[in-house]
């Protein structure tokens, strides 16, 4: 359903603006930003890892054998983990499985996602360490990306506050509510590690290690970031953040 956010940054000087959640229609059917805005990520991020791939002898070919079966189980494997974690609000199968309906969390992704590498490179003979250094920093630059489609949904953000760079959400009553914007927060940290991981790069010592650099880079982050969220999902009956 179409709806419209009216968000601002006071503190930078920008003034109330309307988004739209929907970016048009087709065989009315509503395109939503934010599922443009996460493929548009995945898409720099396959287009990373073919650039990395090549200079380890893993063709364009190869690659995309992993998108067919990676991309279709990682979501599967996001969309699972939060039902997992919020299994009281779903009461059908056809509830689990209502993509559309909103719902998904990074780090089942990125669970599924990783399993589904390790066994196409074993069936593939590629040597996982080393491809996994190719795939892992696109993963952190999509990721920034796609934090602009909670942007856009005026979601994911953290608690009220006065700083400089928060931003306002218009509340049902008009009234903005002031937020700290942890999307932004998260983007501007994935990109300065992804930046960072490739000066790296060059000078790494042994495959496997930028698996581990991004890994820490992100957990970190978002350890940090994580605090300051509203809407985290929580181990079962636990004040415990997932994350």
């Amino acid at each position: 359903m179409l709806e419209i956010n009216k968000l601002s940054f006071p503190g930078l000087g920008i003034e109330p603006f309307e988004v739209n959640t929907v970016a048009f229609e087709i065989f009315g059917m509503e395109i939503a930003w934010y599922a443009l805005i996460i493929t548009f990520g995945m898409i720099m991020a396959v287009t990373y890892t073919i650039f990395r791939a090549n200079k380890i002898g893993v063709t364009v070919d190869d690659v995309i054998d992993f998108v067919i079966f990676v991309i279709p189980i990682g979501v599967l494997g996001a969309r699972l983990y939060y039902v997992i974690m919020e299994i009281e609000n779903y009461s059908t199968l056809a509830e689990v499985f209502a993509f559309r309906d909103g719902g998904l969390a990074i780090y089942g992704g990125i669970i599924a996602g990783t399993a589904t590498v390790f066994v196409v490179c074993l069936v593939k003979k590629i040597y996982f360490p080393a491809f996994g250094d190719c795939i892992v920093p696109g993963l952190i630059l999509a990721q920034s990306i796609g934090r602009w489609g909670n942007f856009v949904n005026a979601e994911a953000h953290g608690g009220e506050t006065d700083i400089f760079i928060r931003m306002g959400i218009e509340q049902f009553n008009g009234v903005f509510e002031y937020v700290h914007p942890t999307f932004l927060y998260e983007s501007l940290w994935n990109i300065v590690g992804f930046v960072a991981i490739n000066f790296f790069y060059k000078h790494k010592k042994y495959d496997g290690q930028i698996i581990l650099l991004v890994f820490g880079w992100y957990g970190l982050g978002r350890m940090l970031i994580e605090g300051m969220r509203t809407d985290s999902l929580y181990l079962w009956g636990t004040n415990i953040r997932t994350s």
